[in-house]
């Protein structure tokens, strides 16, 4: 990147900051994780992505990175998603480490795993591949023994920085972390002594066990969020780590944990960001992995490519919220992105301004290498048509393009496989057609009879003779024409109507002379030699 490189992109911007801020360093850490309480749901994946698209700048710049992402599977399985299966199974397990919880769907050897190896393998396919830390084996390995000493001492002043920003002082038996009880692996339990060495003293509000625990051997004890967060800032040395507007809040868990940081672990913060929540569009509220009310990364991924998942991500500040549509606006969001490439690449023009956002969002948004040369674009609304006029068929769809190279063939895959897709599963019933083998029975009149001679007879001696949709978009438009002259009155939908019914059987359909050369002349003049004109 040269020395006169402007950041414009808020990514870029950041990077800045953070190098401004923490020095030069020789590694930046920057970190993001999640509690796998369920399945990880797509809005996660903003966090995940705000990350992934700094850490782009980061490189840029020519510094080392470090993405973290820690998942925090010693925290207690408090509640079973409805999408889980075996909920009665599940339940056996409430209030134990979710590391512990076995996997109901038999494929991972826990509920955690399940779910980690799942949102890993999906961040893969949008080429984002951090270094994942698994807080379990953390805490079970003893690494954190010295920093749970030194917030268990700091009891006292961890609790008056934490009582400032509660409407009620938290009660004289609180202590700041959780233990699992060895009897039943259930952390409801409360502490019954610190002997300000290395004994702590429990008993099990469930099961009623007692015991006491020597924190250099024991694996029982964690921090809860608000001081494990922090606590993780210092042990790894993380210079940036975004967070939703939830803990982002005045009081949150940010605001806590700012200050506990200095003063309980003698560390700072990292350069933070908030981010807003994504929404689904037609959908309502936040999604939630615990609740079960999830649509994840893969399911993005079904509709769209890789490369258009991170454009939307990039092409958004991220203190803005924004939703990703399932419906028609589906086409417009291909549209848009094919727009922005054809910037990028200079095969549009723009204004500077526009000209340099379009490019470093794209650089920000490929995945694997950047193409010297700017991929096919299949339009998704014509690939669509031409996919259902091929049923389905992508190999025999795929001759209507010219594919020069690898990229351009894993642009028509993946395109052809997200149409698919969306067709079957989200486009609405008056976008989806079938290309009829026999013609319906439909009554015409003289003028209309007229009209559908001519076009037979284009089709046969002349449709050869041109390669643009407009030329046979005027060649109908002179056979209504011809009518007009002993019938003024007559109106383009009288044929247009009946044309449309010969061809799907409907009212209305994709604009009809694209329509008629992509399905192509031998298929339309097969169902108007079955007509009596």
């Amino acid at each position: 990147m040269s020395e006169n490189f402007k950041p414009i992109h808020w990514a870029d911007q950041t990077a800045d900051r953070i190098i401004r801020g923490k020095g030069d360093k020789e590694v930046y850490t920057l970190a993001s994780g999640i509690t796998p309480s369920g399945v990880v749901h797509f809005g996660n994946f903003r966090e995940t992505m705000t990350v992934d698209l700094v850490a782009r700048a980061l490189k840029a710049r020519g510094k080392n990175v470090r993405f973290i992402f820690s998942w925090d599977d010693y925290d207690t399985f408090r509640k079973i998603p409805r999408n889980m299966p075996n909920p009665e199974e599940l339940e056996k397990y409430l209030f134990q480490p979710i590391v512990d919880t076995p996997d109901p769907f038999n494929k991972s050897e826990s509920y955690a795993a399940h779910h980690e190896a799942n949102y890993e393998g999906q961040l893969h396919r949008v080429d984002v591949n951090p270094e994942s830390i698994y807080q379990a084996k953390k805490y079970r390995a003893g690494d954190y023994k010295n920093e749970i000493k030194k917030t268990l001492a700091s009891r006292d002043k961890i609790a008056k920085i934490l009582n400032q920003h509660r409407k009620e002082d938290l009660s004289n038996s609180w202590w700041p972390v959780s233990i699992y009880c060895e009897k039943c692996n259930r952390d409801k339990t409360s502490v019954l002594n610190y002997d300000g060495n290395n004994e702590l003293s429990y008993v099990c509000d469930l099961c009623s066990h007692k015991g006491k625990l020597d924190l250099d051997n024991t694996s029982r004890v964690k921090l809860p969020w608000r001081l494990d967060w922090p606590m993780r800032w210092v042990f790894e040395d993380v210079d940036f780590e975004p967070g939703g507007k939830d803990h982002s809040s005045e009081g949150g868990s940010y605001t806590t944990a700012k200050e506990i940081v200095k003063d309980i672990y003698g560390g700072e913060a990292p350069l933070y960001l908030q981010y807003e929540f994504v929404k689904i569009k037609g959908g309502a509220g936040k999604m939630s992995s615990s609740s079960g009310e999830v649509v994840t990364l893969n399911d993005v991924l079904n509709v769209y490519e890789p490369e258009i998942v991170r454009w939307i991500f990039a092409s958004y500040r991220t203190n803005v919220e924004f939703a990703v549509s399932f419906d028609l606006d589906v086409l417009k969001a291909y549209e848009d992105f094919d727009r922005q490439e054809r910037l990028a690449f200079g095969v549009d023009s723009g204004n500077q301004k526009k000209v340099d956002m379009a490019k470093r969002v794209y650089q920000l948004s490929t995945v694997g290498e950047l193409p010297d040369e700017m991929p096919i674009q299949p339009s998704f609304r014509h690939l669509c048509n031409l996919l259902q006029i091929n049923e389905g068929n992508v190999e025999k769809t795929r001759s209507a393009y010219e594919i020069k190279n690898d990229r351009d063939e894993r642009r028509f895959k993946e395109r052809s496989h997200c149409a698919l897709y969306w067709l079957k599963n989200y486009a609405p019933d008056d976008f989806k057609f079938h290309v009829n083998e026999k013609a319906p029975a439909i009554e015409l009149n003289d003028f209309q009879k007229s009209f559908f001679r001519n076009l037979k007879s284009f089709l046969e001696n002349g449709i050869d003779n041109i390669s643009t949709d407009k030329e046979l978009h005027e060649k109908m438009y002179d056979f209504i024409n011809e009518i007009r002259e002993s019938k003024p009155d007559f109106k383009p939908g009288e044929v247009f109507l009946p044309l449309y019914q010969i061809l799907i059987s409907k009212e209305k359909g994709p604009k009809l002379a694209g329509f008629i050369m992509s399905i192509g002349k031998e298929k339309i003049l097969a169902l108007l030699n079955q007509l009596d004109i």
